[in-house]
């Protein structure tokens, strides 16, 4: 297979977030609302008029709360997707775009963001022409809404096939960093030269952990007969409703502890300052007013299973229950970490 221009910075993207951990660390000396204004401001002038035309909406746009996370494609096979995608920019803008998703997560958090984009290279080949949509990791879309300014409300987001990263600030401060959407397929790469690739181990490990680790009057209240619904996309509100499964307060200092790397797990894909506000509103709360609930089918091929994690402040919400483009079965994960008062809030 020749290295095609969409292959070719896929691959550069991804070699790129494993030399910047070091930048963003250092970044974080500035204040990550301070950093993305300056990071979108230099996005949109690179734009040419008919590309900002694209790429800038209104602050009140209806298009600021239209987030998906699938591919969003006609019969066509095209996209419908908004915003203007990376597929058309120049080398100058597409660096300006990665940019501003840098400055808006962390560096596990960047990793990750490219090597979801780089899966559509897999995703393509499994699925040949003759698949149902089109595996392109040059389309993802950079959307800003309203002027990027430290004075007044303004937001951002960057998407594309199995991710949405938003983010709404007013007078320079992150009041919004929700939804943030991850997903993949695969999960974990089982063959090829990628083989052994989980790009969000996080959303597993722990999860499992946890479950194994509950006793049976515990896994009899945190079980749950069916499968959590999947995520809904296009909407300011997650309609998580009540939470179900075990509080927090029913569990062992142990199996606390494993809750709260799961939980650092999707804070952490957000810069430190955003990420430690985050983790402080789940402790102010009350750590022990989280709820884990999961269901899991063991008598299906792969054992499909998803799990909900709910505070008073906010929802987790992951699936791995569909099968991945080459058929392992239960091998494709959804993921989104969301705020419970509502996202795109600029009162908070």
């Amino acid at each position: 297979m020749t290295r095609s221009p969409i292959l070719r910075f896929a691959l550069v993207a991804t070699t790129v977030a494993a030399l910047t951990g070091v930048a963003l660390v250092a970044r974080q000396a500035q204040p990550t609302g301070a950093a993305l204004a300056n990071a979108a401001n230099k996005f949109l002038a690179t734009l040419t008029p008919e590309q900002k035309k694209k790429a800038a909406f209104g602050f009140d746009s209806p298009q600021r709360e239209a987030w998906f996370f699938t591919p969003q494609q006609d019969k066509e096979k095209q996209f419908t997707r908004k915003g203007v995608r990376l597929e058309e920019l120049n080398a100058e803008q597409r660096a300006a775009a990665i940019d501003l998703l840098k400055a808006g997560l962390s560096a596990k958090g960047f990793t990750q963001a490219t090597t979801i984009m780089s899966l559509e290279n897999i995703l393509a080949e499994l699925e040949g022409t003759k698949g149902a949509m089109t595996r392109n990791p040059n389309w993802y879309f950079v959307s800003i809404f309203g002027e990027p300014s430290n004075t007044g409300p303004w937001g951002w987001r960057f998407e594309g096939h199995h991710m949405s990263v938003n983010c709404t600030l007013d007078k320079g401060e992150v009041v919004s960093a929700t939804p943030v959407v991850f997903g993949s397929n695969p999960a974990d790469v089982r063959d090829g030269p990628q083989k052994g690739l989980r790009p969000l181990p996080e959303t597993e490990d722990a999860a499992k952990e946890l479950i194994n680790s509950l006793d049976a009057d515990q896994s009899k209240v945190a079980r749950q007969e069916k499968q959590f619904p999947e995520i809904q996309e296009g909407k300011p509100n997650s309609g998580a409703g009540s939470p179900v499964g075990i509080p927090a307060a029913k569990l062992t200092d142990s199996q606390k502890v494993i809750l709260n790397k799961l939980i650092e797990g999707y804070a952490n894909r957000l810069p430190a300052d955003l990420a430690k506000a985050e983790l402080q509103r789940v402790k102010e709360a009350g750590p022990d007013k989280v709820f884990f609930g999961y269901c899991i089918e063991e008598s299906k091929k792969g054992k499909p299973y998803s799990y909900r994690v709910q505070g008073p402040t906010f929802v987790i919400e992951f699936l791995n229950v569909q099968a991945d483009s080459a058929g392992n079965p239960a091998n494709h994960i959804h993921s989104a970490w969301r705020r419970l008062t509502g996202d795109f809030v600029v009162k908070q």
